[in-house]
Order: structure tokens, then C-alpha cells, then sequence
């Protein structure tokens, strides 16, 4: 019989460990990513200098270029800025705003990318996606996976420990996707990919489950594999279904209504989880949620992160218009603006009995 089997998109090198950074020529070389060093790296205009002072004396024949933002006017900037520099590959060395430009500079140039992650702030590390502000608020441009993902827990540490908690509210907020994926599949027969929804939702599970915190080093790596996990299994599944689902769109409705008051990224995503795994019926998932997500110094209501009562029921409201054609539990129930506000309250009441 012949044996079917299929080829997934995923690094050459994933390196999660202290140290991880100490000798990055050596581990490009070794694994002939750049024999010679030949790298343009991406980095930040504040932190990124003295990352470019560590390591720049160790690749005299790479090239540094300061990635002035998170905008698609950025990306094509910095991919305009290196595209006659005869690179092995693009190195984005940084927090996710410069990762995602060098994602899509180092697609547009032809070349491969090494995402080199100095904090853990959500799954786009390895995504093959790159989330880029335009004209119309945010979007998101398909790019292939990073080549390499190098995360030294050591610089991790060093990174503002609010940084952390917004990747743990992501990873978490991966079990509701799925859940909406599923609901989806039995609703509306969506195709699921069975390997890719197993994967995310794993990594979320990892996240929740263990007791470590984000000053524990056995914590951080986990949530590192969980997120690097996450970013694999939206390459497997051809898009984002399986880490993005209602907690995902009350996030992007929270930064398209609010732009200049939207929190981080994993806060707004943790909080979305939890409610809507309240909302799906699963009030022991949710208020498990909610118990790790306060414990990680994490929001569970909006006015944790500077929001009333209407603004949120505003948010939800809105939420499903920020994905067209993806169907979660938002769209599922199709609540109206006054029962989204019975919901909310049956959830904040439960949050506090």
C-alpha cells in the first residue's frame, strides 16, 4: 500500500535556550544559512543598538539597517534599503514590529529570514504572516516561514516582563480558536485540519497549565516552544483559523475602534478568550482562564484595561465585522447589543462569586 504523507512548512533550526545568541555566526554557519556572514540585519532604532554593539563586532560583513516602525510603509522601505546588498539572508532582530517587517522585506527581496525574537509578546515569531499597519488600520500579508528562530532566554529575562504576559494571554486565547474552529466545522462543514488545531491547541494547554511564572526559566520555555508551535500550526492549516477566532476578532476591534487606547496585543486577545469561552458555555475552561490569566498579572475585564461597560459591548458588537467570513461563537450567537450586555454581566459576576 502506499504511504501518504505530507511535507510541513516549518525552520530548518528552531534554538530556545540560554545562550541561544552567544555564538548566532557560528549557528549559521553550521547550518548553512551564511557561511561568510553575509547578513542584513532589521532592528529597532532604541533597543537595537546595543544589540547591533553585542554582536556586530562578531559579523564584521553584516550589514545593520534601523526599521523606522510597524507600517507597510516601513517593510517596503527596509526591503527597498537592502535589495542590491548580495545578502545570504535577513536577520530581524527584535520585539514583533520588527520581526514582521523583516518577514515581509526578506519575501519581497527573494531571501530567506532568521527571526531572532528578544521578547515573547505573541505567536508571530513564526507565523508565516506579517502584521503591518496601512492606510486602513491593519493588515496582514502572507509570507513563508522563517528559515531560522533563535530565542535566548537570557535576553528574554531582560525584556519588560509586560512583554511575557501579552504572549501568554496569545498562546492561551489558542484554545478558544480552536474551539471556534471546530464550531465551524460542525455548523458550516469548514474543512479542519486535524494536525494544525492538535498543535495550536496543545501549545495553548502548555501555557495554562503549568505553575511557573514569567521569572521562571522553565515557564518562559515553554511559552516559547508554545508560541513558536502556534506560528508552525497556522503554516500547516494555509492561514491563521487556528490561533485566531473571536478572541482574535474582539482584539481587532478593540484596535480598530480604539486605536490611540487599545492595550497589548495578548491582553486584548486573553480577555476575548476567556469571555468568549463564557459565552460558548464552558464556564469551568473560562474561569480557568480567568484564575491563570490574573495570576500572570494579566486583564479579564475591559476596565482592567481602561474600558467601561458600553465601550465593550461596543467591541463585541463590532467584532465580527473585523473578519468577514470567519465564523466563530460571535457569529454563531449573533447576540444583539443588549444581550451581549446580559453576557458580559453573567461573566464579570461569575469572575467575582
Amino acid at each position: 500500500m502506499p504511504v501518504l504523507t505530507r511535507l510541513i512548512p516549518s525552520p530548518v533550526v528552531v534554538d530556545i535556550s540560554r545562550g541561544a545568541l552567544d555564538d548566532l555566526a557560528g549557528l549559521l554557519a553550521d547550518q548553512r544559512i551564511s557561511s561568510n556572514g553575509k547578513l542584513a540585519f532589521a532592528i529597532s532604532g532604541g533597543s537595537g543598538a546595543a544589540l547591533r554593539e553585542r554582536f556586530a563586532p562578531a559579523l564584521p560583513s553584516a550589514d545593520w539597517y534601523e526599521v523606522g516602525g510597524g507600517t507597510i510603509d516601513d517593510a517596503i522601505k527596509l526591503a527597498d534599503s537592502m535589495k542590491s546588498g548580495r545578502y545570504d539572508a535577513v536577520v530581524g532582530l527584535g520585539g514583533g514590529k520588527i520581526i514582521d517587517c523583516a518577514k515581509f522585506a526578506a519575501a519581497r527581496i527573494g531571501l530567506p529570514l532568521v527571526a531572532v525574537a528578544t521578547n515573547l509578546s505573541h505567536d508571530g515569531l513564526c507565523s508565516p504572516v506579517a502584521t503591518l499597519d496601512n492606510d486602513a488600520g491593519r493588515g496582514s500579508y502572507g509570507v513563508p516561514n522563517p528559515i531560522a528562530v533563535v530565542i535566548d532566554l537570557d535576553v528574554i529575562r531582560e525584556a519588560p516582563a509586560r512583554f511575557v504576559r501579552s504572549g501568554i494571554g496569545d498562546a492561551i486565547s489558542n484554545i478558544s480558536a480552536v474551539r471556534d474552529w471546530e464550531l465551524a466545522h460542525t455548523v458550516r462543514g469548514e474543512d479542519i485540519d486535524g494536525l494544525a488545531a492538535a498543535m495550536a491547541r496543545q501549545a495553548g494547554e502548555a501555557v495554562l497549565r503549568h505553575p511557573g511564572g514569567v521569572g521562571d526559566d522553565a515557564f518562559l520555555q515553554v511559552l516559547a516552544e508554545g508560541l513558536v508551535l502556534t506560528g508552525i500550526s497556522m503554516s500547516v492549516a494555509g492561514d491563521s483559523r487556528p490561533a485566531s477566532g473571536a478572541c482574535h476578532e474582539i482584539n481587532h476591534a478593540f484596535d480598530l475602534l480604539y486605536p490611540k487606547r487599545a492595550a497589548s496585543h495578548g491582553e486584548q486577545c486573553g480577555l476575548g478568550a476567556a469571555f468568549a469561552t463564557f459565552l460558548r458555555g464552558d464556564r469551568e475552561m473560562s474561569m480557568l482562564m480567568v484564575e491563570v490569566l490574573r495570576r500572570h498579572g494579566l486583564p479579564v475585564l475591559p476596565h482592567e484595561i481602561g474600558f467601561d461597560e458600553d465601550e465593550f459591548v461596543k467591541v463585541v458588537e463590532y467584532a465580527p465585522d473585523t473578519r468577514p467570513g470567519r465564523y466563530t461563537i460571535l457569529e454563531h450567537l449573533d447576540l444583539s447589543a443588549d444581550q451581549i450586555r446580559d453576557a458580559y454581566r453573567d461573566y464579570a459576576q461569575a469572575i467575582s462569586s
